[in-house]
């Protein structure tokens, strides 16, 4: 596989039914020898991040709630924010022209006018070197483009429809697919 996937939306097919990643929407944050990292964007958890990091709850998006990130290293708190236009921080790792990952090691106060939206996650999703692409191969997992919304959307549990919904072709039929098609 040669397509960068760097910034992509990986959408699980109903084929993946692993509770981790069953009907998640996963953007896909960094790629590099040793596999890539993502995150979950449709799980939010019922922690508030002024519960576990009150000095970031002021520049945090609707929800005010931290987001599941991935089973990996849930201890881990990541940060994920769109720089406002000409915003510039050396605490930013890229995903894409204003989307990147931010260091939740410095302070807020440094970021007023930087972030026009932040969400704070717990733990990530990690594949190994060729690991995601055995997946994409066995089909667990639908490519798509990403929205500049969909990292910060409100109703992020309803992303994994929404986001199948607007995919042009058959792709969009897979929105209406039943959770347990022996119940349908």
């Amino acid at each position: 596989m040669s397509e960068n996937l760097v910034g992509k939306l990986l959408v699980a097919t109903p084929l993946l039914q692993d509770p981790n990643f069953l009907r998640t929407v996963v953007l896909i944050c960094q790629e590099n020898d040793d596999g890539y990292l993502g995150l979950i964007l449709n799980r939010p958890l019922e922690a508030t991040v002024g519960e576990h990091l009150p000095e970031w709850e002021h520049l945090v998006s609707a929800p005010a709630r931290i987001f599941e990130g991935g089973p990996v290293q849930r201890e881990v708190a990541l940060a994920l924010g769109r720089r406002t236009d000409g915003g510039e921080d050396g605490s930013w790792t890229p995903i894409g022209e204003q989307l990147g990952l931010l260091d939740l090691r410095g302070t807020p106060s440094e970021l007023w006018g930087v972030v026009e939206q932040l969400r704070i996650f717990s733990g990530y999703s990690g594949w190994g070197a060729g690991q995601l692409q055995g997946e994409l191969r066995e089909q667990a997992w639908f490519v798509v483009d990403a929205e500049p919304g969909d990292p910060f959307a409100e109703d992020s549990e309803g992303m994994w429809r929404q986001v199948l919904r607007r995919q042009p072709g058959n792709l969009a039929m897979f929105a209406h697919f039943p959770p347990d098609p022996a119940l349908n």
